[in-house]
């Protein structure tokens, strides 16, 4: 399932969980090719990137490492929902946002390592497993843990920072801790169902009434353990309920975000835009229940890929990667990370 899948486009704008496109991926800064060891001394506080590869189910997992000299912290960036890659990309559905990208480049320049991941089955960890449909939260949450590891090489403080339905898999990584893990960072993160917010995203477009009792029908049956022969699903939801996506939608509207945060007692930032068509503020308000000792980090006018809303353009910031960050984003997670002890 793809959040932005829903919002931006409707549901004309559906793709297979599993569907994969090659891309290249962006770095953020590499060394040139002819810098001499001498030159590399003299430039220590250079921020390298450059991809990183850690053993996976049944091939290796791979991610951008953005390297920090003496950072105290690293962030191990996981993804949204769907086909979307390290960058925060969806090639695939023809949406572009780089907003991990920045993240990972913004964050470099305040002293802040980063790991930005492909999910297993797609991308650089496309060899990870053999059908990307056949994923589960626990899986994920799994390759999460590994990660931490790896980013511990970076810095001695790890956070995992998931963005959206990563925010999910952060929270049931966190369940079982790795050592190195200092804390969350929730981004746009959910605290209700995934169903029930699917849901809303449907209900909100006036398009999407003619199909909206089978709809519902769909994510009930789900929600209770039940899926649907395909070929019984109408032709305009047919690409959004695959068999491969029953499966594993199944397992995510099982989730409870709140119920995992409640597990998670360690230092924790929540991070939510008030114009964001996907999430609400209130999903942010029952993480911060969940968590009473986790900070927030409101973003006035931002949207769902975390830069400011452009007016009159609901979709601009999933579209246009050239549009900035949120200007209270980097700063906001600079400053809570310089205050943890």
């Amino acid at each position: 399932m793809s959040f932005a899948m829903i919002a931006p486009g409707g549901l004309n704008a559906t793709t297979d969980h599993g569907k994969r496109r090659a891309t290249g991926q962006n770095a953020v800064l590499r060394r040139p090719a002819f810098l001499s060891p001498l030159a590399a001394l003299l430039l220590p506080t250079l921020a390298l990137a450059d991809p990183v590869q850690i053993a996976g189910p049944a091939g290796p997992l791979e991610a951008e490492r953005v390297a920090v000299p003496g950072a105290a912290h690293a962030l191990v960036i996981i993804p949204g929902s769907g086909p979307t890659d390290r960058d925060g990309n969806s090639p695939g559905l023809g949406m572009g946002s780089d907003t991990l990208r920045l993240l990972a480049e913004g964050l470099a320049a305040g002293g802040i390592a980063s790991l930005r991941i492909d999910k297993r089955g797609f991308y650089g960890s496309e060899g990870a497993i053999a059908d990307p449909n056949d994923v589960t939260i626990a899986a994920y949450a799994e390759d999460a843990r590994a990660w931490v590891a790896e980013a511990a090489t970076l810095a001695p403080c790890v956070w995992l920072a998931g963005h959206s339905e990563g925010g999910l898999v952060a929270l049931a990584a966190a369940q079982e801790p790795p050592e190195a893990l200092c804390g969350l960072i929730l981004l746009a993160a959910p605290g209700r169902p995934l169903g029930r917010i699917m849901m809303e995203q449907v209900e909100a477009n006036p398009a999407n009434a003619p199909i909206l009792e089978e709809m519902r029908g769909l994510i009930e049956g789900l929600e209770a353990g039940q899926t649907r022969d395909p070929a019984a699903v109408s032709a305009p939801l047919q690409a959004l309920f695959t068999a491969g996506q029953q499966r594993y939608m199944m397992d995510l509207f099982a989730q409870e975000p709140a119920a995992l945060a409640t597990g998670w007692d360690g230092p924790a930032l929540i991070v939510q835009g008030d114009r964001d068509i996907q999430i609400s503020t209130g999903d942010a308000d029952l993480l911060a229940e969940a968590m009473p000792q986790a900070g927030r980090l409101p973003l006035p006018g931002g949207t769902h890929l975390l830069k400011e809303d452009v007016p009159g353009q609901p979709y601009a910031t999933y579209l246009d990667p050239s549009l900035p960050l949120h200007p209270a984003l980097v700063p906001g997670i600079v400053a809570f990370l310089d205050g943890v002890e």
